[in-house]
C-alpha cells in the first residue's frame, strides 16, 4: 500500500505518492491561489492528489491514508486547521472535508513539523529518537520529535522556534513580538541585511553581483560575494552566522536532541555555513563538557520532507 502526502503551501499544493521505503513515486501539483474559500482550495487538494496517483500509475484503491501539512495552528485529533493566516483559515475541518473528496483516512500537521517528521523518518534524523529541525526559509520554521512523536504542546501551537527572542528589543517580527530568532536568522533577514550592508558599501561586489539594483539582492549575495573577496560580503556572513548559531545553541541547549539539522535554501551552502555554526555552539553548549553533544548537520531530503512527513503521519 501506499500513502499521500500533501504539503499545503501558499503558493502551491504539492503532492506525492510515498511508497513503502520512503520514496515518492509519484506527484501531483496545482496552484494555491490564496486566499480563497476553504472549500475552493480543499477542491484543488483533492485534484493534485489525483495527479498524484496518476502520475505514479496506481489506483486511488492502493492509497492507505493522506496526511496533509500545513501553515497555522493545527488540532491534530481533529484534523481542523485552527488559524493560518496567509491561507485565511479559521477554523477549517481540513481532515473531514478531504475525506469526503476522497473517502481515506486523512491526517493533517502543521507544515513545519511535518517536515521535521520527514526529516526524521527518511532524512537526517533517520535512527535518532530525539530530533529538531530548523528551515530557514522566508521564515524561521521549526519541528521538535521527542521519543519517536511530534512536540505539538498542549494546544498543538508549541516549537515555534523561530519566535523566540535572541535580541531584545531587537527587530520586529510579524509575530507581533521584536527580536526574534526568525526576524535575524531567516532568508529574509539575511536579504534585509545584505541591502543595509550594500547601501553601508557602494563599492562592494554585491553591487556588481547584483547588477547594481539592491532589489536583485538574494540569500546568495553576501555567501557569493564573499567568496570573491568581498570584505563587505564576508561580514554579512559572518553576523548572519553569529546570528543562526545563538538559535541553534538556544536549542541545543532547550531539547539537546540527538541531532539538529538546518534546511531551506541557504543551507545549500553546506559546511561554509554549518562549520562555523558548529564552532560557535560547541562554546555556547551547557553540556559541552559532556561525552554526548547534538551532532549539528544539514537536512537532507530538500523539499521532499513535507510531503514525505505529511504521508507518514497516519
Amino acid at each position: 500500500m501506499y500513502r499521500l502526502g500533501i504539503d499545503l503551501g501558499g503558493t502551491n499544493i504539492a503532492t506525492g505518492v510515498v511508497d513503502e521505503n520512503c520514496k515518492i513515486i509519484g506527484v501531483g501539483k496545482v496552484k494555491t491561489n490564496a486566499p480563497r474559500p476553504a472549500n475552493e482550495i480543499i477542491d484543488d487538494m483533492a485534484k493534485s492528489a489525483l495527479l498524484a496517483v496518476k502520475d505514479a500509475g496506481i489506483t486511488m484503491d492502493e492509497v492507505q491514508s493522506i496526511g496533509v501539512g500545513t501553515p497555522g495552528s493545527v488540532d491534530y485529533k481533529t484534523g481542523t486547521v485552527i488559524y493560518a493566516n496567509n491561507l485565511g483559515f479559521f477554523n477549517v475541518p481540513l481532515a473531514e472535508e478531504l475525506k469526503k473528496r476522497l473517502n481515506k483516512e486523512v491526517f493533517v500537521e502543521n507544515d513545519a513539523n511535518a517536515a521535521a517528521y520527514g526529516e526524521y523518518v527518511a532524512g537526517a534524523g533517520k535512527g535518532t529518537e530525539s530530533f529538531v529541525a530548523l528551515t530557514l526559509g522566508t521564515g524561521v520554521g521549526g519541528g521538535v520529535i521527542i521519543d519517536g512523536k511530534i512536540f505539538g504542546g498542549s494546544n498543538g501551537a508549541g516549537a515555534e522556534l523561530g519566535h523566540t527572542v535572541i535580541q531584545m528589543n531587537g527587530v520586529p517580527c510579524s509575530c507581533g513580538r521584536n527580536g526574534c530568532f526568525e526576524a535575524y536568522a531567516s532568508a529574509t533577514a539575511l536579504i534585509r541585511q545584505t541591502k543595509q550592508a550594500m547601501t553601508r558599501y557602494p563599492k562592494s561586489k554585491m553591487w556588481e553581483l547584483c547588477k547594481n539594483d539592491i532589489e536583485n539582492a538574494s540569500g546568495r549575495t553576501a555567501f557569493d560575494a564573499m567568496r570573491m573577496g568581498d570584505e563587505a560580503g564576508k561580514s554579512v556572513v559572518d553576523e548572519y552566522i553569529k546570528y543562526v548559531a545563538i538559535g541553534v545553541a538556544n536549542m541545543v541547549n532547550i531539547f539537546q536532541p540527538d541531532v539538529l539539522c538546518i534546511g531551506g535554501g541557504i543551507s545549500n551552502e553546506g559546511e561554509t555555513l554549518m562549520k562555523p555554526i558548529r564552532d560557535i555552539v560547541s562554546g555556547e553548549n551547557y553540556a559541552r563538557d559532556m561525552e554526548k553533544a547534538t551532532l549539528i548537520k544539514a537536512a537532507s531530503l530538500g523539499n521532499d520532507a513535507g510531503i514525505i512527513g505529511a504521508a507518514l503521519l497516519g
